[in-house]
């Protein structure tokens, strides 16, 4: 299994009590729906490698899973900071407006009163906000993933819709 067909679930964060059980975060917005997983790859120097779930507790974002073949204290340090990943085809079916960020790559971005703008490049996952990359007459433009901003999508016509503050383009166009 390559990166390329998996998505980040999460990461493992720090161990939890001296069986080697470990802490991890669940980056969903229902992370109960893994709550029954019997297998994760986790990414070791860049392989991912598969591992099979003991037992595994979800309450919010946070987890405490333990695997199969680790046992001790010392394996299970090795795993701290680790990410967690599953195929893309362990995802839940989004409906209407809710969208997976690797799934919006590649559509047109077009803004209720400019018209298209272009393409989505990728997704920027920072703390205090996600943002859109696109490229926009020779600049690259940051557009915030909020849902004042998106106002909706064509999966068969592969277009995200927006909405723009005014002046926005203008911070990239502008030297």
């Amino acid at each position: 299994m390559d990166i390329n067909s998996c998505f980040q679930l999460g990461y493992i964060t720090r161990l939890h009590g001296v069986q080697g059980e470990l802490q991890i975060f669940i980056d969903s917005d229902n992370p109960e729906e893994y709550s029954e997983m019997e297998s994760v790859f986790v990414e070791i120097d860049g392989q991912l490698v598969p591992f099979f779930i003991e037992s595994l507790s979800v309450k919010g974002n946070k987890g405490i899973i333990a695997f199969e073949d680790i046992q001790t204290l010392e394996e299970a340090e090795k795993m701290k900071g680790h990410g967690l990943y599953l195929p893309l085809q362990a995802l839940p079916e989004l409906t209407g407006n809710q969208f997976y960020y690797h799934e919006i790559v590649g559509f047109k971005i077009i803004d209720e009163n400019q018209g298209e703008l272009g393409v989505v490049n990728h997704i920027i996952n920072h703390p205090g906000q996600d943002l859109i990359v696109m490229d926009f007459k020779d600049s690259e433009v940051l557009i915030p993933v909020n849902d004042v901003i998106l106002k909706g999508l064509d999966r068969d016509e592969k277009i995200l819709k927006v909405d723009l503050p005014d002046g926005l383009l203008d911070v990239y166009l502008n030297d």
